[in-house]
């Protein structure tokens, strides 16, 4: 029986060292090699925590609720209403800002660059040099968005007078907020903040903010996941790409903004502002993959991540079945396209609370639908449907009600399980906005990147720890 072993052509599946498939190859033998490596890069005490967590009957039932409860949020929008009296939480000297906490020392410049810009707009100083002094010298409280069921897009800055979208998951009751995006190229979440820049936001809060809040006020509430669905299937990947959701935003309001009675030239300026700004929908999208994200969020036991948001300084992500811990990294480089004049080294690290809709099972997760965005953030249509089909592989299951054509109409790969993860290797990909690395300069822009695996490896742990305590 041994002989045919040595006679016959070798058809070997090689698993681990590639040493031992070029072996092959050169004696003639047909290998089929396999992309394999050990868990959280061979480290033993986090591949023990993963192997305690594996098949696990509890986890199972947990993130089966965390995922059930994602899927049956139905985020509406509800009106547009201030951060001051709106946003849970907000204090009247209060900055919040994007990605887990951070001191003003610590942050990056277009995060001290927008932090100087709302200062600017709230009034508290009178100069650049004043904003900062003031941020400084402690009596401005910084906080991260999500603590405040809030979120902003890059820097995230939201300060008190600023307009906010108001969100509310009409299945489980509970709101969230986002700021209104201004635009691309010199703005304040890039960390501008010269008069251009407050001119145009001070416009927002007198001019756009209260024509939109009357429409909305005619229209009734609007349901946010159809019409996301609807964009993902005319191109949009609903972060880095919103051309459609933007124009299906202003299609569905634009009868309801004829009826508010508004001046004539009000309603022009708004409608032309909206028809301008093809990343309009963007915060409504975050707003949208917020509230349905924290409706998973607290289910004890659940590997799913609810959260994934960067400052500039730190990657951070936030699970389920941990609260309101935050895991956190270095904040990754961007690899994109960089506008004619800027490269990598002019760029800050990756920034912005934007990664809640790759959380949520779109953005870079929804690529495949949107092979256009390649020519924002860089590579091909068959780099798009690859991470697409990648991150299948690291989730809990589909979104059935956000499908993608080009994969005959799957739902989008959702539910982020850390222990995937870090077991199969593969981190979230991210499609993103890139800033400058200095304060005052803006975008210079935009690409794709990846969560650090060391985020879901210490989540695994953190999650290893409370089944072995009992908690």
């Amino acid at each position: 029986m041994i002989e045919p072993l040595f006679s016959d052509t070798l058809r070997v599946v090689n698993v681990g060292l590639e040493v031992f498939a070029d072996s092959i190859d050169a004696a003639g033998g047909a290998v089929q090699r396999t992309d394999w490596r050990p868990p959280a890069a061979g480290n033993s005490e986090i591949g023990a925590a993963l192997a305690s967590l594996v098949n696990l009957a509890a986890m199972e039932r947990a993130n089966g609720s965390a995922f059930s409860a994602y899927l049956n949020a139905q985020p509406v929008l509800e009106g547009i209403g201030t951060a001051r009296h709106d946003v849970p939480g907000m204090g009247e000297r209060m900055i919040l800002h994007a990605g887990p906490p951070v001191a003003w020392e610590r942050m990056c410049g277009p995060m001290q660059g927008a932090v100087t810009g709302a200062i600017l707009l709230e009034g508290w100083a009178e100069d650049p040099d004043g904003a900062r002094a003031l941020a400084a010298g402690g009596e401005i409280v910084f906080e991260p968005n999500h603590h405040h069921a809030c979120v902003g897009p890059m820097a995230g800055v939201t300060s008190p007078s600023m307009p906010v979208w108001t969100v509310r998951d009409s299945e489980h009751g509970h709101a969230t907020y986002c700021n209104l995006n201004e635009g691309l190229g010199k703005v304040l979440r890039m960390g501008a903040y010269d008069p251009e820049v407050l001119k145009r936001l001070r416009w927002m809060e007198r001019v756009l903010a209260p024509t939109l809040k009357a429409a909305l006020e005619n229209h009734g509430g609007l349901s946010l996941k159809p019409l996301m669905a609807q964009a993902l299937h005319m191109g949009d990947e609903v972060h880095n790409r919103n051309v459609a959701a933007s124009s299906l935003l202003l299609r569905a309001l634009l009868p309801a903004l004829l009826e508010t009675g508004a001046p004539q030239a009000r309603i022009a300026e708004t409608v032309r502002f909206i028809s301008g700004n093809d990343h309009f929908f963007l915060n409504l999208s975050m707003a949208a993959c917020k509230a349905m994200l924290d409706a998973a969020h607290g289910v004890p036991g659940s590997s799913m991540v609810t959260a994934m948001a960067r400052n500039g300084v730190e990657f951070g992500i936030r699970v389920s079945g941990t609260g309101d811990q935050w895991f956190t990294a270095p904040a990754p480089r961007v690899h994109g396209l960089f506008f004619a004049g800027y490269s990598v080294d002019d760029a800050a690290p990756d920034l912005g609370d934007s990664a809640i809709t790759e959380t949520a099972g779109i953005g870079g997760f929804a690529m495949a639908a949107s092979p256009a965005i390649v020519k924002f953030v860089g590579g091909s249509a068959a780099d798009a449907l690859g991470a697409t089909s990648e991150m299948r592989h690291i989730t809990l299951g589909r979104n059935p009600e956000l499908t993608l054509p080009v994969l005959d109409f799957q739902g989008t790969p959702a539910g982020i399980d850390v222990r995937k993860c870090v077991d199969a290797g593969i981190a979230p990909v991210i499609n993103t906005g890139i800033a400058h690395r200095q304060a005052g300069v803006g975008q210079i822009g935009a690409g794709v990147t990846r969560a650090p695996l060391a985020c879901m490896e210490q989540a695994v742990a953190a999650l290893a720890r409370r089944f072995r305590d009992g908690k």
